[in-house]
């Protein structure tokens, strides 16, 4: 069997320029058309690392716009309460066994696999290694998974809240959810093929697809089947978003996939080894809503509530956080094929003081408007005001955490790319463990407020963590961030955070506090997410100008480079 290709040395246009910016093509004297202002958003065209983030960013906005849109409705048709907590349980078994067998991480082992042939010139083989993988991983998980349908009563009963009917509903959802993880792990080894090319289009449809398919399904069939219609939504929509979309990329990027059995491909057995760790590391990024909806079962209502505010925190970890990293993952894996490791370096530091300057001024904003925000897209129907009163207390805890999970999310890429998953996953598991006695005491002493509390310490600590591995690893030096800019956008951030805090100690006098925010009227507490909004985008960009910050201003100006 041929070895699996050595890294060569040349360096590709796109990946040099994005990495020296000040090699990256001038403007022209004309200005372009408008037709190609928007190239980037076309399926084929060949993005940067900055167009990328903002290409997959918007997609990821959109989604979650589309996912707050289903959660509005699950709220208010089904509100918090037994048959909601089954159905939020019901997704973690699938998504547990999915981490054992692949380790999440399809898309993310083999991009650095399949770029090591492409920079090679072996497309064939590559081509070859990935029919295999499809193959023998997909054998494996449709016996796991068809195995784990006689255990999910065991599971459920342990999992879901000791009320018999929320239990039988939970089983029956878990079991229409299982067979769609095979989608997820199809669509996660399709989309490498695209992602190599530097072509995110479709990575970026995808989940938009899959999330619209759980609201269609709960519109659709509601009336016929209760809550079950969202699982039904969630497995048609896996299979219409990561299989269809992702392997019309394929195909059209010219990968020839076929059956293929060979347990001696290099390939294969490379993918194995990088992600053997992934499959057996159990980092807080995995387990924290496993602890989360453990320690919540207790009381009814308490896993939708709490859930509900993790998944309105995971609308901007996705924008920020999961784009950043999904975008930048190839670009790191190139570089470091090249043995280019200083350009690889500056490039992760690079790309974490953006991300961390943005999101502090991010988690400013929601800070500051977690009730109207929660109050705006959670509360109504049978999703009471007390509901959405608990639900923005864990949601503004969980915001202080956003740099954090934000920052995590290109250190893990970072390691990835270098083919390094080892490490990180004995570390992230480390901090994991050594969490579990924070989340108990925490609870304990503070209730459900405290599980958010221990979220956010257990997510800082794996960052940190990471960060040290990195620097020890001599991968990407902790020192080379830019602290300074960093700086800036902290002072940004708290400049407009106080600005929030000032306008809502004013509105009140102005329109009654039960028109305008707190567990008032919707309008009013849109009105307020308006002017609250409106203010701090004013009083950061002012600060962020005053302070000299350049973040901003970076990624404006390549955002269709």
């Amino acid at each position: 069997m041929p070895p699996l290709p050595t890294p060569v040395t040349s360096i590709p246009t796109s990946a040099a320029t994005d990495s020296h910016p000040n090699l990256a093509p001038g403007p022209t004297q004309t200005d372009p058309a408008p037709a190609r202002r928007f190239s980037f958003l076309r399926p084929s065209h060949q993005h940067s690392a900055s167009s990328a983030t903002i290409l997959l960013g918007g997609f990821a906005l959109l989604s979650r716009v589309v996912g707050l849109i289903r959660d509005k409705y699950i709220a208010y048709t089904f509100g918090a309460g037994p048959s909601t907590d089954a159905y939020n349980v019901a997704f973690q078994l699938p998504d547990l066994i999915t981490s054992l067998l692949i380790g999440g991480a399809a898309s993310i082992s083999f991009v650095t696999i399949l770029t090591r042939y492409r920079e090679a010139g072996q497309d064939e083989e590559g081509d070859r290694a990935l029919s295999v993988i499809l193959t023998t991983i997909s054998l494996v998980l449709g016996l796991a998974l068809g195995l784990t349908e006689f255990a999910v009563p065991l599971y459920t009963r342990y999992f879901c809240p000791s009320d018999p009917v929320a239990v039988a509903l939970c089983t029956s959802m878990t079991r229409i959810l299982l067979p769609g993880q095979i989608f997820f792990f199809f669509g996660g080894v399709l989309a490498s093929v695209a992602l190599v090319r530097k072509q995110f289009t479709y990575q970026a449809l995808a989940p938009l697809v899959y999330t619209s398919g759980i609201l269609l399904g709960g519109v659709l069939l509601k009336n016929y089947i209760g809550i079950r219609s969202l699982a039904w939504g969630a497995f048609f929509g896996a299979f219409a978003g990561p299989v269809l979309v992702n392997g019309y990329a394929a195909r059209r990027a010219g990968a020839r996939i076929r059956p293929m059995w060979d347990l001696g491909n290099p390939g294969l057995r490379e993918w194995v080894r990088m992600s053997l760790p992934l499959m057996f590391g159990f980092t807080v990024v995995f387990m924290d809503q496993y602890i989360l909806t453990y320690f919540a079962k207790h009381y009814t209502g308490d896993i939708s509530r709490i859930l509900a505010a993790k998944r309105l925190f995971g609308a901007p970890i996705a924008v920020l956080g999961q784009a950043a990293g999904a975008a930048s993952m190839p670009f790191f894996a190139s570089l470091f094929s090249r043995n280019l490791f200083a350009d690889y370096a500056s490039a992760v530091n690079r790309s974490v003081t953006r991300l961390l300057s943005v999101s502090l001024l991010a988690a400013a904003a929601m800070l500051g408007l977690a009730q109207p925000i929660v109050n705006v897209l959670l509360r109504g129907g049978h999703y009471q005001p007390q509901d959405a009163h608990a639900t923005a207390i864990y949601f503004a805890i969980f915001t202080l955490s956003l740099p954090f999970w934000a920052a995590q999310s290109l250190y893990a890429r970072a390691f990835f790319a270098a083919g390094e998953t080892r490490l990180p996953m004995i570390g992230g598991t480390a901090v994991m463990l050594l969490s579990l006695p924070v989340y108990w005491q925490l609870h304990r002493t503070f209730g459900m407020a405290g599980l958010a509390w221990a979220s956010d310490i257990a997510i800082a600590a794996q960052t940190v963590t990471l960060a040290v591995l990195a620097h020890r690893r001599r991968l990407v030096p902790l020192f080379g961030l830019d602290r300074p800019e960093i700086a800036r956008g902290l002072a940004a951030a708290l400049l407009s955070y106080g600005t929030i805090l000032l306008l809502l100690r004013l509105l009140p006098h102005l329109g009654g506090w039960g028109g305008w925010g707190g567990l008032g009227g919707w309008w009013g507490s849109l009105a307020l997410l308006a002017a609250g909004g409106t203010a701090w985008a004013l009083i950061a960009a002012i600060s962020l100008k005053l302070l000299g910050s350049h973040s901003l201003d970076q990624i404006l100006r390549r955002r269709t480079a």
